[in-house]
């Protein structure tokens, strides 16, 4: 594959390592190997910084106490990024990462919410991360909220969300209207498909730029050094989705 051929994958993992740029401490989940491959991609461009915490990895996390040592640390504000995804992301920013159906009485038992909310009250900037762009997806209201988006004016909180990476574009979020922002659109999308396929209202620009394909350097990358890092954490993601053994 040629630096003029990419997959979407690797899009994605571009489109997310140039909202790190300039960071200085990146923390991961424990099951996110797509922002973990960002996070890394990231490093791998500017010499070592950012500080890289992958909570699945040995080689990349310096924790010694697991979960609980990121929590503190997002406490006293010492964590710069993280990431979620969920089943279910409406347009205020809420998360699903409990179930379908009304609770506590699901249709579909998702993996839980774990920390999610917790970290995304207090990390400055949550990018939430949706491959999958559909209206079942991405909805008008979720079923269950794991971790809000937005919170009163009158309570403290330094975190939230910053972004939303799909398949098909790029969301930015006002914390001031409560609302995502249509940002950019991936190849072969148009806003009449970004709209067909959003179960919520979203804010559009009268012209939206396509999003940039990823440069050779990070597709060298991908391919390369940051294949082989998250082939060491991801093992079955690097295999099946980066074709990388």
């Amino acid at each position: 594959m040629s630096a003029t051929d990419y997959t979407k994958t690797e899009l994605l993992i571009e489109v997310i390592a140039r909202m790190l740029d300039g960071l200085g401490h990146i923390a991961v989940g424990a099951s996110s190997p797509l922002p973990g491959a960002a996070a890394l991609l990231a490093r791998a461009r500017s010499g070592g910084i950012p500080r890289i915490s992958v909570l699945s990895s040995l080689r990349h996390n310096d924790f010694t106490d697991g979960a609980r040592e990121l929590f503190d640390c997002a406490a006293q504000g010492r964590i710069d990024a993280f990431f979620l995804g969920g089943g279910q992301i409406d347009g205020k920013a809420n998360v699903n990462l409990v179930g379908l159906g009304d609770y506590p009485k699901l249709d579909v038992r998702f993996a839980g919410s774990y920390g999610s909310a917790y970290l995304y009250f207090l990390v400055p900037r949550v990018i939430l991360f949706r491959p999958e762009h559909s209206r079942r997806a991405l909805v008008s209201k979720v079923d269950f909220i794991s971790a809000p988006g937005t919170s009163p004016p009158s309570l403290y909180r330094p975190g939230g969300p910053y972004a939303l990476v799909t398949g098909r574009c790029i969301f930015s979020f006002d914390k001031e209207a409560c609302r995502f922002r249509l940002q950019s659109i991936h190849d072969g999308e148009t806003v009449g498909s970004i709209r067909e396929n959003t179960g919520f209202y979203f804010d559009c620009p009268s012209e939206v730029p396509r999003t940039p394909p990823p440069s050779a350097e990070a597709l060298d990358l991908i391919r390369g050094d940051v294949g082989n890092d998250i082939a060491d954490v991801y093992p079955k993601f690097a295999r099946e989705v980066l074709s990388f053994d």
